[in-house]
């Protein structure tokens, strides 16, 4: 039997344990901001080359999908806030070791590239026990406005980060990296001060069976499948994050303040979209509104890969942040609601591999597509491709198109472990 979802446009709040999840992600965002910003434009002043742009993505992609087998596993295993936490400070000590290249004048690609594997690393672990450790955070008739209230944390940071980012650069790479520093540590903290919530433990002895357990699930539950692969090829080919420092130095003619902007914009339009579903969450058409959400963010790209006006595509970006946001809303709470909590992280993980593969894997195509063909070439096939996916998955994924209301699925119990 579902259960509806409550009224209360604050529900997730009423919890103090998800109150400090919700500020350490925010927190914990707000670094990776400024640090993606203070690397990709360090990155591009030191070497000019639109290949090392995407290559920061892709070097922070590999370490999820090679230990995509273990970092599920782990976050079903063991404890999720206590991975969350450790993995924060990873983060910390990485951020610290970009700032240690910086002050010793020692910036370089191949350095920067060995800390974006550890980086990637900790951010390989941290994805499946972060979606995880959440839904145990809400009863689950509070879980779509935690899902909303999660997804504007991010959106906030990604608001702020990028300007911040980009102010403090300007400062100097030293703050920049500095702050980012400092906001990893406190996250961490607020993780520690969550008491240990419920979880239900995979106890069974591992297996493969076991281990592929997240892939089972998804290759069975055709929802779950269509979703996440929507959203793999979707922003695969219309993500132009990595380019960005090339708009705004050669094609915008901004600066770092500009380049700031650039990056806030997709922020600002997925935020106001965020706030609304929190206050009024899609109730009929989930389905429906998560497939025009992604052709939008396909001419939203296209736009921006066509503008050489910054206010035009600034506009384009809030677009494709807004419609974005759609999406990511109607995935992360079908993923949520219809995953067992015992094979969640296992899910997660196969989650973030396809998030990340869509994101970091995407500015690698973007990079390598825009050193061949040049930058605006390279985003304009991409938001065309971005168009021809959502109308393929439309007609491939009906089941997901008819998708209705967002509560949790009337179905019998089914085990998410192997025979």
């Amino acid at each position: 039997m579902s259960i509806p979802a409550s009224g209360d446009r604050f529900a997730a709040f009423r919890h103090s344990s998800y109150t400090r999840f919700f500020f350490s992600r925010l927190f914990s965002a707000f670094a990776i901001q400024i640090i993606s910003v203070a690397v990709g434009w360090q990155m591009y002043d030191e070497t000019s080359n639109p290949l090392y742009l995407g290559l920061i993505g892709l070097f922070q992609f590999l370490p999820s999908l090679l230990l995509i087998l273990v970092t599920g596993s782990v976050a079903d295993r063991y404890n999720r806030r206590a991975i969350v936490a450790a993995c924060m400070v990873v983060g910390a000590l990485c951020a610290g070791a970009l700032l240690a290249l910086t002050v010793t004048h020692s910036f370089s690609p191949w350095p920067v590239f060995g800390i974006l594997i550890v980086f990637g690393i900790e951010r390989a672990f941290m994805g499946p026990a972060v979606q995880s450790l959440g839904p145990n955070l809400v009863p689950e008739q509070d879980l779509p406005n935690a899902v909303a209230w999660n997804s504007s944390s991010w959106q906030t940071a990604a608001i702020l980060g990028p300007v911040a980012g980009g102010l403090l650069y300007g400062v100097s790479a030293i703050a920049a990296y500095s702050v980012a520093f400092a906001f990893l540590i406190l996250a961490g903290a607020l993780v520690f001060m969550i008491p240990k919530p419920p979880q239900r433990n995979a106890v069974e002895k591992v297996s493969w069976g076991q281990i592929l357990a997240g892939f089972k699930f998804i290759s069975g539950e055709k929802i779950v499948l269509g979703a996440i692969s929507l959203d793999l090829f979707a922003v695969l080919l219309g993500g132009a994050v990595a380019l960005m420092p090339i708009f705004a130095r050669d094609i915008l003619e901004l600066g770092p303040w500009g380049l700031g902007m650039l990056r806030a914009a997709p922020g600002v339009g997925a935020i106001i979209v965020a706030i609304y579903l929190a206050f009024y969450p899609i109730r009929h058409h989930a389905g429906v509104a998560m497939f025009i959400g992604v052709g939008l963010f396909g001419a939203g790209t296209l736009v921006f890969g066509l503008s050489a006006t910054p206010w035009l595509s600034i506009s384009a970006l809030m677009l494709m942040g807004a419609s974005d946001m759609i999406s990511v809303y109607v995935r992360e709470t079908l993923i949520a609601l219809w995953t067992p909590d015992e094979v969640r992280g296992r899910v997660n993980a196969v989650n973030m591999v396809f998030v990340g593969a869509s994101n970091e894997l995407g500015e690698f195509r973007a990079g390598t597509m825009a050193s061949i063909f040049g930058a605006m070439p390279a985003v304009v096939i991409g938001g065309i491709g971005t168009l021809a996916v959502a109308i393929i998955w439309s007609m491939s994924f009906p089941k997901l198109r008819r998708i209705d209301s967002l509560e949790a699925p009337e179905r019998e119990e089914k085990s998410a472990q192997p025979a």
